[in-house]
C-alpha cells in the first residue's frame, strides 16, 4: 500500500500538483500506517518555526525580488563589460559572473533566466557569439551562483542538516569559484575558435559604468563582512540587506516606485509561503523515516555492497544529479538531506564537505536533459525548442561534470576556508 500511494503521489507530481500537498500527502499517509501520531508533523513544523535564522529566507528572498526589478543588473552588466570587454571571451565571462551573482542573491534560478536573458542573449549575439553557445551558456549559468553567499539553498542545507551557515557560506566560496573558471575556460576558448571581435576598452565608460553601480557595489562586502567580523548574526545580516536594498532602489536611483513595493513584496513572499510549507511537511515525513529507521537501512545497505568511500561518492552523484534533475533544489533538499547525511558520516564525509557536493549536484541536475528545469525556463524565455537546448547545454554540462568531480575528490577546496 504505501509503495502503490507513492507511485500514485509521484504520478500527480509529475501531473503539476503542488510539492507541498504531495510532500504533506505522503508524510501523513506514512504517519498514519505507522501508527504515530499525525501531530508529530505539526511539531516538526512548530520547531522549524521556531529556529533563529529562519527570518533570513524571507527578507533574502525579498531583497533578491527588489534587485531582479530595478536597474541593477543592466548596471552590472555594464561595469562588466567595461572592465572585461577587452578580454577574449569578455562578454561571456560578464554573463557567468553576472549569473552567479544574480542566482546568489536572489536565490532562484528560474528568475536569472527570465530576469537576465532578456538582456545577455542579445547581447551575445550581438557580440558575434554563435547562438547554439549562447542559449548553452544562459541555460546552464541559471543555476551558477549557488554555492556563493547569501544563496537560500545554502541556507536551507544548513537548517535541515544542522549545520553552521557562516561556515557553508565560506565553503562554497572556492568551488564557486572553480565552476566559474572553467566555464570562462571554456567561453575564451570558444571566443577565439569562433573569431569573436573584441570590444575597445575606454577609460570613460568604465568610470561612468563604476560611478553607476557605486551605491551596489559595497552590498556583499557590508554583508559578508557583516557576518564573518561577527559583527551581526544571519538574519541580522538579512534585515541589513532589505534595509540597504530598499535605501539603494527605492530612494537613491529610485528604478522601483513605492507603489510597486507592495506587489513585489507578494511576489517574494509566495515563493516563500511554498517553500516554508515544503519545509515543515518534509521535516515531518523526516520524522516518520527516523522512526521507521529508514536511514539506518539505507546505511546497512551501502555498507554491505560498497565498501570504498570512493565509490561510495560516485554513487551518490550519480543519484543527486537524478534527483536535480527530478526534483526542485528546495523539494530535493529538504527530502533527501536528511536520509543521506547520516549515511555520508558513515563513510567518514565532512558534513560541510556533503553539503556542497549535495549543491553542486543540484546545480548541474537543474541543467541535464530530459527534464532539468532549467531547459524548460529557457526554451520559454527564449522560445527555442527544447530539444534544441539539450544540445547546446551539453558542453556546459560536461565542463560542470568535471569541476564536480574535482570538488567531490578534493575536499580541501570545500573545508579550505572553514574554522
Amino acid at each position: 500500500m504505501i509503495i502503490l500511494f507513492s507511485i500514485i503521489l509521484l504520478l500527480l507530481m509529475l501531473l503539476g500538483a503542488p510539492i507541498f500537498v504531495v510532500i504533506s500527502g505522503l508524510a501523513l499517509f506514512l504517519l498514519f500506517s505507522g501508527q504515530i501520531d499525525s501531530s508529530a508533523m505539526i511539531i516538526e513544523m512548530h520547531r522549524m518555526a521556531t529556529t533563529p535564522v529562519l527570518v533570513a529566507i524571507p527578507l533574502f528572498t525579498f531583497a533578491g525580488y527588489l534587485l531582479s526589478e530595478s536597474g541593477a543588473p543592466k548596471r552590472l552588466i555594464r561595469a562588466s563589460d567595461a572592465i572585461l570587454g577587452r578580454v577574449p571571451g569578455g562578454l561571456a565571462i560578464i554573463a557567468l559572473i553576472t549569473c552567479a551573482i544574480f542566482t546568489a542573491l536572489t536565490g532562484a534560478t528560474g528568475l536569472t533566466i527570465i530576469a537576465l536573458g532578456g538582456i545577455l542573449f542579445p547581447a551575445l549575439l550581438k557580440g558575434k557569439y554563435p547562438e547554439k553557445f549562447s542559449l548553452g551558456l544562459l541555460t546552464t549559468s541559471g543555476t551558477l551562483g549557488l554555492l556563493f553567499p547569501p544563496s537560500l539553498p545554502l541556507i536551507i542545507y544548513a537548517i535541515v542538516a544542522k549545520v553552521r551557515i557562516d561556515q557553508l557560506f565560506l565553503a562554497g566560496l572556492l568551488p564557486g569559484i572553480l565552476l566559474v573558471v572553467l566555464l570562462s575556460a571554456f567561453s575564451v576558448q570558444k571566443a577565439v575558435s569562433a573569431e569573436v571581435p573584441r570590444a575597445r576598452f575606454h577609460l570613460g565608460e568604465l568610470l561612468k559604468a563604476l560611478r553607476g553601480t557605486i551605491w551596489e557595489i559595497p552590498l556583499p562586502i557590508i554583508v559578508l563582512g557583516g557576518i564573518y567580523s561577527g559583527y551581526f548574526a544571519i538574519s541580522e545580516a538579512a534585515a541589513i540587506t532589505v534595509a540597504y536594498v530598499l535605501l539603494v532602489e527605492v530612494v537613491i536611483y529610485r528604478d522601483i516606485k513605492w507603489r510597486k513595493l507592495p506587489q513585489i513584496m507578494r511576489k517574494s513572499m509566495v515563493l516563500v509561503g511554498g517553500l516554508l510549507i515544503i519545509l515543515g511537511a518534509a521535516l515531518g515525513l523526516t520524522n516518520y523515516l527516523i522512526d521507521a529507521e529508514v536511514p539506518m537501512k539505507m546505511l546497512n545497505f551501502f555498507q554491505t555492497h560498497i565498501a570504498s568511500p570512493i565509490l561510495f561518492l560516485v554513487v551518490l552523484n550519480f543519484f543527486l544529479l537524478a534527483v536535480g534533475c527530478t526534483m526542485g533544489i528546495f523539494s530535493a533538499l529538504t527530502v533527501v538531506v536528511p536520509l543521506i547525511t547520516p549515511i555520508a558520516l558513515a563513510y567518514g564525509i565532512h558534513p560541510i564537505h556533503l553539503g556542497i557536493i549535495f549543491l553542486t549536484n543540484l546545480e548541474i541536475g537543474a541543467s541535464i536533459p530530459p527534464l532539468g528545469i532549467n531547459l524548460f525556463i529557457s526554451s520559454i524565455r527564449f522560445e527555442k525548442p527544447v530539444l534544441r537546448l539539450y544540445l547546446a547545454s551539453l558542453p556546459f554540462i560536461a565542463i560542470l561534470l568535471l569541476g564536480l568531480a574535482i570538488i567531490t575528490y578534493f575536499p580541501w577546496l570545500s573545508l579550505a576556508l572553514v574554522k
